[in-house]
Order: C-alpha cells, then structure tokens, then sequence
C-alpha cells in the first residue's frame, strides 16, 4: 500500500477505479504506508485485496459482510471469518462451522481457510481491510469503510439477485445501501459467541442460500471441503 500500483484482480481494478483514486483513498494509503514503518499490520500486503482477487467482479453470487481482520500473528487471510490454513479457527468460525453442520449436516472442517467459498463467488468482504497487530479495530474510520460502502453500492446498483447475508448489527447496516428489491438480505445474530446463541444458531442461511440459488437456476455452494 504505497507508490506502487494496487495489486487487485482487473475486473474489480476497472470498476472500482473512481474509489481508487479518490482523495478519502489516497488519504488512507497514506496513513498506511506510515502504519507500516513502524507497526505490524494484517493481513500480509498480498492479502488485502484477496477477497476480490479470489472473486472477480462478474463472479459474485453471495456477499458475506464482516467488520475488521483478525489482529493475532498469521490469522487474516483476506477473507472475513476465514483464517489462513494451520491456524485454530478463532471462536466465531468454529460457531458458523456448527451452524454448517446442524444446516447441511457436513463435517467440521479442519481448516478455517474459506478460499473454496471464495471460489464459488462467495464475495467475504470485511468493512475494513487492515488492522494493526493485538489492535482490533485499530484501522476504523480511516478511509476503508467509505471504500468497502462503495464496493457495496457498486454490486447493489450493477448487479442483480446477489444473496447477502448480514450477520450481525453492524453488517446489518449496510442493507441501507442494498436495493432490496434487486436482491436477497439473509440477515441474523453474530456468529460471535456473544450472540450466536440469539438468533445465528439455527438461522439456516446456508441451505436458504442454496435454496435460492437452486430457484434462480444457479449453481448451489458446495459449503464443505
């Protein structure tokens, strides 16, 4: 994230081109640059586009929204609620992992990594892309979100029939700027274990999801490995 042209798959380079040079942008690149010469900062540079580089602009069938990366050594990979493979899946994966099983009865993964996912068109986008080490939400208010608000508007406004599932107040936010009538909202309580047990547990967004997609004549997720 310095002088260097943005590394980012080239369908998501083109319509994401206004954001990327936009002055709330080139302010946050700032910032990070001066982040990084003096703290540790996740993902790794390579990973933090990876949610789109894994899933083009024109791949995109189901958009899972979350807050911030992990902030403990090798766990953000890019992707919300996925972690790199090797590493223990933190408390909020191993909930949608249950959830995963009680819904479709499938085994529980070894790995946390949700790559796979991403290859099917499952866009798992955090508000945020970075944070600094051992800092949660370290990097808010610095210019991702208004970026990450706009790669929303840009799938609600081009796209059609996206499924979003919203987990969570925060993501839930963000069906504002969701045209509803375009798209599925699968909404439901955090996996967190602070509130899964309220709504997250038993919310079957992942046969719902495939249920519509089966109905729009699409190819259902294959959740598991």
């Amino acid at each position: 994230m310095n002088s260097k042209p943005i590394q980012i798959e080239s369908s998501w380079k083109e319509k994401l081109r206004d954001s990327f040079q936009s002055e709330s942008f080139i302010r946050l690149k700032k910032f990070l640059k001066s982040e990084k010469a003096t703290q540790i900062i996740y993902p790794a540079g390579n990973k933090i586009f990876s949610a789109f580089n894994l899933c083009p602009f024109d791949s995109v069938k189901i958009v899972i929204i979350g807050q911030d990366p992990y902030h403990g050594p090798k766990q953000a990979n890019g992707l919300c609620f996925s972690v790199s493979d090797g590493i223990k899946p933190p408390p909020s994966l191993q909930n949608i992992f249950k959830e995963l099983k009680d819904d479709l009865d499938l085994e529980i993964p070894l790995s946390g990594n949700l790559e796979h996912w991403a290859d099917q068109g499952v866009l798992m986008l955090n508000a945020t892309l970075t944070v600094r080490a051992k800092q949660a939400g370290s990097h808010q208010k610095k210019g991702w979100e208004e970026f990450t608000d706009n790669v929303i508007r840009t799938l609600s406004e081009e796209k059609e029939n996206l499924i979003f599932l919203l987990w969570g107040r925060f993501a839930q936010n963000k069906a504002q700027i969701i045209d509803n009538e375009k798209h599925y909202i699968l909404t439901a309580a955090h996996p967190s274990p602070f509130s899964a047990h309220s709504g997250f547990f038993g919310c079957k967004h992942f046969s719902k999801t495939n249920e519509i997609l089966k109905k729009l004549n699409q190819k259902p997720i294959k959740w598991g490995k």
